[in-house]
């Protein structure tokens, strides 16, 4: 216990600014200006759509933004914050030296937040603010530093509200209760579908429609951020990255299915006021780990030696026949 004090109190002394050098008092100096710098434009100046609600504040207009189907986004810029943590030694041993390709890099984060303000678009601005993230280390301490960085500030990037996708809902809502009730008539439980409508053909009587909400959108969106973060963190490879990355689409299609299904069972043996009421409320969580399973499921198989794993199976097979 003593010995955990002693190193605790070591590791605050060395936030002294009395022992830091020169050098590195300057640099903290001049990243509060930076900092300084960022307030004035994205918090001052910022926005310039919804002015009676959120003032001039980039910040606060996501804040606003954050909210139901992309409530999720208030907790990725911890997750970036926290990839830079797991990547702080990289980071630190990394070459730093000034790096002038990062000027372009710049020079386009601020255009793309001027031209945000002008075109009263924030998300254009939210662009900036995150390439400007990105290009200010690379500028300053070059590319062995800002490659550690391009996960962490493209991450980010999700965290945009896309209100336009909204229009998807449709076309999931559609496939989504389609693939349901052609799976549900293959195990044998009638079902007949009218649109986004799915109606039993025998036994309990239920009648449900596929709202909006419940297109499969939101599980598509959080999925997006979760397998994001999970690909970067488990795979060692750029394409096992983004394979694992791409597979969030048909796995967050995949448990949308499974939800209405299940709905519909439910429906189908205890009746519908049980499958609308505490089901319905609740199977958000079963659902989620049935999504957590997917995607541990193609992460391990996307990193099983398939010679091996053939080699087993043959000579288990042999082994089997020969007995």
């Amino acid at each position: 216990m003593n010995d955990a004090a002693r190193k605790l109190k070591a590791w605050l002394a060395g936030f002294r600014w009395s022992r830091l050098s020169a050098a590195a008092q300057w640099e903290i100096a001049f990243w509060a200006g930076v900092a300084g710098g960022l307030f004035f434009l994205f918090h001052l100046h910022g926005n310039s759509q919804e002015i009676a609600t959120c003032r001039h504040s980039l910040f606060l207009w996501l804040r606003s933004r954050w909210v139901d189907d992309y409530a999720y986004g208030q907790f990725l810029p911890l997750a970036s914050l926290a990839a830079l943590w797991w990547r702080r030694r990289e980071i630190a041993a990394a070459p730093k030296q000034a790096d002038w390709r990062g000027v372009p890099v710049v020079a386009l984060a601020l255009a793309l937040h001027w031209m945000g303000v002008l075109a009263q678009q924030p998300r254009i601005s939210v662009a900036g603010l995150i390439v400007l993230l990105w290009g200010l280390p690379f500028l300053l301490y070059g590319y062995g530093v800002a490659r550690w960085l391009l996960f962490p500030c493209g991450y980010l990037f999700l965290a945009i509200p896309l209100n336009f996708i909204d229009s998807m809902t449709a076309p999931l809502r559609l496939f989504a209760t389609a693939a349901a009730a052609g799976l549900l008539n293959g195990f044998g439980l009638e079902v007949q579908r009218v649109g986004s409508g799915l109606f039993s053909g025998s036994g309990n009587p239920f009648a449900f429609n596929v709202a909006p909400e419940c297109s499969g959108l939101r599980s598509l969106l959080a999925m997006t951020a979760l397998m994001a973060f999970y690909a970067w963190y488990s795979q060692k490879t750029l394409a096992k990255k983004w394979a694992l990355f791409l597979f969030c689409i048909p796995v967050a299609v995949i448990a949308n299915i499974c939800r209405i299904i299940l709905v519909v069972i439910i429906a189908a043996f205890f009746g519908q006021e049980t499958a609308v009421g505490l089901w319905h409320d609740y199977s958000g969580y079963p659902i989620f780990l049935i999504s957590i399973l997917l995607m541990l499921s193609l992460d391990r198989l996307l990193n099983l030696d398939y010679r091996a794993a053939w080699t087993k199976s043959k000579n288990l097979f042999l082994a089997r026949a020969s007995s």
